[in-house]
């Protein structure tokens, strides 16, 4: 009888032993598959962390991301304003809501390409609405001395407080609500497009003659003189006259020849000629003496013609050859000209003012101005 209790208490802790490693076994697949879990969920999240990037095939439309399909979708198309980011100092109504930075990168890109100065300017970003840049009037002095000589105190430099004026650039394109509940219609695209096209056509006109009172200051805006770098003051642009009061002289070649000259060495590297397309078919005619075109053609598409071997942008706001005016610019405007703009560009959707259409009132704080007067020349009609 004790034989058999003593074997019936044997199998009962050899059963809780077998148990105890069931259990064991159990918790180590559980640990497994909460560990797999976890992975599959830092995974995911690494995903989601990233901004999405345009993929799609050459001449589709771009991947956008999450938040540029919220933005479009929920504000463009249908008018929510929940969690959107104004940009008014006052109030939400007043200065609208920042676009996401691919939608804004999309109005850039399509503003780089439409926009003649800021294709050849040097264009700054900021995060507020003023830009300030200190230039150097003659450069910093500079000498030779041996490895132990005395250095010598040399002159202080000329600084230059360049504020470039500015101004709150706007446009107003309008869609019907039809195309907007159109799930095909490629919103984004479109608006950037025209956005771009009406901010261009309004920065282009102030780049060039901008009177700097709540928009840039343009190039021809600036002081003129005739009068070489050496002896011109900050900020005065050269110019060198035609020889002719109403048109070019005998030898117009010879003039746009000077004008090339006439700027410095370092800033003749990556210059280009700026004039309309009424100058630019009477530059087309120019012949030299033996009888050769001056105008090159570019031989492969998306290469600029060539005048004198400088490349040419065409800019409609340059003035007709006339009497008095300046009709032909030349320099290097990286160098010359400063376009600051401020990064975000915002947008105000508007059902009510033209109804039954959608207005997006789109704004952006764009500035310019010559920074440096000797990078730029300029040809007058004049004797």
């Amino acid at each position: 009888m004790n034989m058999e209790t003593k074997m019936e208490g044997l199998d009962a802790s050899f059963d809780i032993v077998a148990r105890q490693d069931a259990a064991d076994e159990a918790i180590k697949g559980l640990r497994s598959d909460v560990d797999e879990v976890k992975s599959r969920l830092e995974r995911v999240s690494r995903a989601a962390a990233r901004p999405m990037i345009d993929t799609g095939a050459q001449g589709s439309a771009p991947m956008l991301g999450a938040e540029v399909k919220g933005f479009v979708n929920n504000y463009l198309r249908m008018g929510r304003e929940t969690e959107l980011k104004s940009v008014s100092g006052a109030a939400l109504s007043d200065g609208g809501y920042a676009v996401p930075r691919e939608l804004d990168a999309l109005i850039a890109r399509a503003l780089k390409k439409i926009s003649p100065i800021r294709q050849i300017a040097q264009v700054v970003q900021t995060g507020s609405a003023g830009y300030r840049k200190l230039v150097t009037g003659t450069g910093t002095a500079s000498g030779w001395v041996s490895e132990t000589a005395a250095r010598p105190m040399t002159a202080t430099p000329t600084f230059y407080e360049i504020a470039p004026p500015s101004g709150e650039l706007y446009a107003n394109p309008a869609a019907s609500q039809a195309m907007l509940d159109d799930a095909g219609f490629d919103l984004e695209t479109w608006l950037a497009d025209e956005i771009a096209t009406e901010f261009a056509r309004a920065e282009g006109a102030a780049f060039v003659n901008g009177t700097g009172i709540n928009q840039p200051l343009g190039f021809l805006t600036s002081p003129q003189a005739a009068t070489n770098d050496a002896t011109r003051a900050f900020g005065t642009l050269q110019f060198i006259v035609s020889g002719n009061a109403t048109g070019f002289d005998t030898a117009p070649e010879a003039k746009l020849i000077d004008l090339v000259h006439q700027l410095k060495a370092g800033h003749r590297q990556g210059a280009s000629w700026v004039m309309n397309s009424t100058t630019m078919a009477s530059v087309r005619k120019l012949k030299t003496s033996d009888g050769a075109f001056l105008w090159q053609p570019g031989l492969i598409e998306g290469q600029p013609d060539r005048l004198l071997g400088y490349p040419i942008i065409e800019a409609e706001d340059m003035p007709d050859i006339a009497a008095g005016t300046t009709p032909i610019a030349f320099g290097n405007f990286r160098n010359g000209y400063l376009v600051a703009e401020r990064t975000a560009t915002s947008i105000l959707r508007d059902p009510f003012t033209n109804k039954p259409f959608v207005h997006f009132y789109a704004t952006k704080r764009v500035g310019g101005q010559v920074i440096d007067s000797d990078a730029i020349k300029l040809l007058k009609i004049s004797t």
